[in-house]
């Protein structure tokens, strides 16, 4: 059967679940507009001038002729289309499924009824089809009426089903439906008071006042009016109080002209597909957040996506919660609805579709990281998906999470022509160097307007003063006014709601005085809810407070109508950031430890086996509240979740956080193991951020390792010896490295997992290699390969199938094996071609550069290594990326190959990657010597013998002192040359012996 999906998404496809048969735009309308004319003849002529008005008449049948076409491949042989000469009709048959229809028909069905029971499952069936509106992304006029009527039916039948509920006794079902209604019409009150009612018959009443608080915010922000008698009235008979209305008036947008100009100019120019950033700066209260309020209206009332969200000065975040929290917001929902399998999935790592309980998963190293790519990928599909344009707000951007600035510039960098406009704001100062960088990459890109707020003057302050208090100031009033207040709108608005409480100029007096305003309930709560530190719910508050139910909610109520509070998401927040820091000030410290730890037992009963979304908000509450043991236990879980999500600079930063914890807890086993369980997180983190040379996560394993010898976890301190052989072999540091192998061998016994056992022989194979052991080498190499058989990784996070053969293939060419060094080059790089993970393909095509260098064979090292660039390139993987770029400046041979070797080393060095740098340094200096440069050629054969003997990179030793002996006096080179047959025929190096042995040959001759 074919499913026809119009309703939220746009597609046809062969059954509920299966493959899209097409997504074309042209298709899927032409299908629409008949399907919405069901069993109505439309003539061609008149389809043809509606899809393409600005085609002449024969170029636009031709075009309905080319999609009509496709279009009939697409449904094959079913009836449904009706295709004559003159006209096109679409007609209902039982093979074919249309989401439109089957709404209509339920539809009729639930009306036509009297029974409620009839009516709900009507009604239900009717409402489950309607996931979004009409062809969402679709602009065509003809669309207007039928999306216009389709959306008025589903209101009509959110009313008849709510009622038909409520009369059979499902209040919360009716109540949900309510609040259907509600997101398909947001400025129709009847919807709110229906919502009110059935919450205050279920006995929420703090969720019917949180209802009519929405409601009065989104009044007031879309049209500018407030709630109208009856609601005011509904909202009286929950609080038994004659007073409900607000202090004052929303302040309207004062100034600002040129601003708003600049912004509104630059939101043009994104709709048209130049996607940007606005960013909006300026000092605490000048009025950066009114500003953005204000284009955000107006790109809403042009009928764009617009998704807002803001970052809050706390560390209790969850890495890219800006992005999950514009991914929920019902604008986007076709847009996610609409998204092929492959995407969603990544988007459901973020914002799951269901709630999944399982454990974060295990941080594979820089290994895995090549999954960010696709992550960010998903998660831009689905921001930019809409099919019109979109705005995403950004609120206090100086406190955002790195990994969310860092997917925003991959967002934008995606589609160069998608109509996107972020618009962020900033405080002057912006902290932290995150940010900043940010800013100047952006500024690079030239996809950056800045937009820098000043105080007002004192005309527009006069303006301001007279919206909010309804009467122009006089001019004495108005020069005080603006003296004091230094022309900041947060600042003159606040001093006005006081009453002119506090010494003039002194913001924070005037905000303590507005604090003193509620009565001491209200205050008390306030103190409660700046302890939060972001936004919160009525339940929170009502969890954690000493207050009943009813006076949580009166007290609300009344910061919310003094606007100390605003309606936020699905709770409240602080009408300023200013107004909770002060809050916060005046709770005094012994309190505040107190409020911390209720709110945190609270957070836990209201998220019961679900603590994940709110475990970095725990971790948080409960170290402020004295409780460090669990602290450390959720900023272990909230880590996990942030690594999950690739948020690895995130994870490293809630993973300090429990160190820091820890180092002041009493010494003793428990406190080990817990900061063994935090450092063995960590590593992985940091080996994905900054790579295997990283210095802190050498620091990282060897303390763990300490601490697993002294706790007798055997299997951890294999695990740490294996990853720190990892660190110190990249860094150079040979020697040391097989130590850590030599010590985790002496781990391994006939209990040893075959997964470990076989990473301690492959670790011990590979410095043996470097130290001039390739026979060695190979018998390791041969038994990690068979105890790693099936593995799905080594813990350094490549996969040992390919990893084991790529390298085994440099000691088979040392030993003399070309064939075999080939056979294994060719195998690990087929191996790694059969599975879906670019980082063991990276590795396998590294080590064959290497391989067919070795062999002379320059051809083959050009093709592997420009396959190696652009798949680092695509996925950032740092360190291949520069054998890459090493290995492709040698094939090339010229001048411009050899820039590319020294940019490489270079590079190589600055990380902190010193393994193999003789090798290196002799490519290096065989292209010098190309290039005619003796001089610096030798040098760098120079270098490459003092760090080969300092750091025990023994192995590229004896053709090193073979190239350098070109440049020697013949009685010189006989004696260097002596040495390096020597070396070679120590090691058990054939192919480099023969080769110094020729050139002692010719040297007699």
């Amino acid at each position: 059967m074919l499913h026809v999906s119009l309703l939220g998404e746009q597609s046809v496809t062969d059954g509920a679940t299966g493959p899209a048969l097409t997504r074309s735009p042209r298709a899927i309308a032409l299908v629409g507009f008949l399907v919405t004319h069901a069993g109505l003849p439309q003539p061609r002529q008149r389809i043809a001038a509606l899809f393409w008005p600005d085609s002449s008449d024969a170029q636009a049948r031709t075009n309905l002729r080319r999609e009509l076409h496709h279009l009939r491949q697409v449904l094959g042989e079913e009836s449904a289309l009706l295709v004559t000469a003159q006209d096109l009709s679409w007609h209902d048959t039982p093979s074919c499924r249309v989401d439109v229809r089957v709404f209509d028909a339920e539809r009729r069905a639930a009306a036509a009824t009297t029974r409620d029971e009839e009516v709900v499952a009507h009604a239900g069936a009717a409402l489950a089809e309607y996931r979004g509106e009409l062809m969402p992304g679709l602009a065509d006029d003809w669309l207007d009426a039928p999306r216009a009527e389709l959306e008025q039916d589903c209101v009509a039948l959110c009313d008849l089903l709510g009622d038909a509920q409520a009369r059979l006794g499902d209040l919360a079902g009716a109540a949900e439906t309510a609040r259907r209604r509600i997101r398909l019409r947001p400025l129709e009150e009847v919807g709110y008071r229906t919502l009110m009612g059935l919450q205050a018959e279920l006995g929420d009443r703090a969720g019917a006042v949180s209802t009519y608080h929405r409601c009065a915010a989104v009044l007031e922000r879309e049209l500018g009016v407030v709630p109208d008698r009856a609601t005011q009235a509904a909202l009286r008979r929950l609080l038994a109080d004659p007073a409900p209305g607000r202090d004052g008036f929303e302040s309207r947008l004062v100034g600002r002209a040129r601003e708003f100009a600049l912004l509104r100019e630059l939101w043009r120019k994104a709709a048209g597909g130049q996607p940007s950033v606005s960013l909006v700066r300026g000092d605490p209260g000048v009025g950066k957040t009114r500003l953005v309020v204000e284009l955000a209206r107006l790109a809403r009332s042009q009928g764009a996506v617009v998704a807002g969200t803001q970052c809050f000065g706390t560390s209790g975040r969850l890495a890219l919660a800006p992005v999950a929290d514009w991914l929920r917001n019902p604008v986007l929902q076709p847009a996610l609805s609409a998204l092929a399998p492959v995407w969603r999935a990544e988007v459901d790592r973020l914002v799951p579709a269901g709630k999944t309980g399982g454990p974060p998963p295990v941080v594979r190293a820089v290994a895995d990281a090549w999954q960010r790519h696709r992550f960010f990928e998903g998660l831009a599909r689905a921001l930019t998906g809409a099919g019109r344009p979109t705005l995403l707000v950004l609120d206090n951007a100086h406190w955002c999470d790195q990994e969310t600035l860092v997917f925003l510039l991959f967002c934008l960098g995606l589609e160069p022509r998608a109509p996107l406009l972020l618009a962020a704001t900033q405080r002057t100062d912006p902290g932290d160097g995150a940010l900043a960088g940010w800013t100047e990459r952006l500024r690079a890109t030239g996809r950056l307007t800045e937009v820098d707020l000043t105080p007002l003057d004192a005309p527009d302050t006069a303006r301001l003063a007279e919206s909010v208090s309804g009467r122009r100031p006089e001019d004495d009033e108005l020069a005080l006014l603006h003296a004091a207040t230094g022309g900041f709108p947060l600042s003159v608005v606040e001093a006005l709601r006081s009453g002119g409480a506090g010494p003039p100029g002194d913001l924070a007096a005037v905000l303590e005085a507005r604090l003193k305003q509620p009565a001491p309930q209200a205050r008390e709560l306030a103190g409660l809810a700046a302890a939060v530190g972001r936004d919160f719910t009525l339940d929170l508050l009502t969890e954690a407070s000493d207050l009943d139910a009813g006076a949580v909610v009166r007290a609300v109520d009344e910061l919310w109508r003094l606007r100390i509070l605003r309606e936020f998401r699905d709770g409240y927040d602080f009408s300023h950031d200013l107004l909770r820091d002060t809050a916060y000030q005046q709770v005094s410290r012994p309190r505040r430890w107190l409020l911390h730890r209720r709110l945190a037992q609270s957070l836990e009963l209201l998220h019961p086996g679900d603590t994940g979304s709110v475990s970095a908000q725990l971790a948080e509450q409960y170290a402020r509240g004295g409780r460090p043991d669990r602290a450390v236990a959720y900023y272990r879980r909230a880590a996990g979740l942030a690594a999950g999500t690739f948020a690895h600079g995130e994870a490293i930063r809630l993973l300090r956080e429990a160190l820091a914890l820890l180092a002041d807890a009493p010494a003793g086993p428990e406190t080990d193991r817990r900061e063994l369980e935090v450092l063995e997180a960590l590593s992985g983190p940091l080996n994905a951020r900054l790579g295997y040379s990283s210095a802190e996560l050498q620091r990282t394993l060897e303390r763990s390792i300490e601490l697993s010898e002294r706790l007798g976890q055997r299997d951890s301190t294999l695990v740490g010896l294996v990853g720190l052989w990892t660190s110190r072999f990249v860094q150079g540091r040979t020697a040391r490295a097989h130590e850590a192998a030599i010590r985790a061998l002496a781990l391994v016994d006939g209990s040893t997992k075959d997964e470990l056992s076989g990473s301690a022989h492959f670790a011990f194979a590979g410095s043996s290699v470097s130290l001039g052991r390739p026979a060695e080498a190979l018998r390791y190499f041969d038994v990690a390969a068979r105890l790693t058989r099936g593995a799905p990784s080594l813990p350094i996070g490549t996969r040992p199938e390919v990893h084991s053969p790529a390298w085994a293939a440099h000691a088979h060419w040392l030993l003399g094996h070309d064939d075999e060094a080939l056979r294994k080059c060719r195998e690990a790089v087929e191996i790694a071609r059969t599975y879906p993970h670019p980082y063991s393909l990276a590795v396998a095509l590294a080590y064959a550069g290497i391989t067919h260098q070795m062999c002379g064979d320059r051809e083959r090292v050009s093709a592997v290594s420009t396959e190696l660039r652009e798949l680092c390139g695509r996925y950032g993987f740092a360190y291949y990326r520069e054998w890459g770029l090493v290995l492709r400046g040698w094939a090339r041979g010229d001048r411009v190959g050899l820039t590319d070797a020294q940019r490489g080393i270079a590079n190589l060095k600055a990380e902190g990657s010193l393994a193999r740098m003789p090798y290196w340094l002799a490519l290096q200096a065989d292209l010098m010597a190309r290039d005619g440069r003796p001089g610096p050629g030798r040098a760098a054969l120079d270098a490459a013998l003092v760090v080969g003997q300092a750091r025990d990179d023994l192995w590229w030793l004896p053709e090193v002192l073979r190239l350098r002996s070109a440049y020697d006096t013949p009685e010189r080179a006989q004696l260097r040359l002596k040495s390096a047959v020597e070396l070679a025929a120590a090691q058990g190096s054939t192919t480099l012996r023969l080769r110094c042995e020729r050139d002692l040959e010719r040297l007699a001759d």
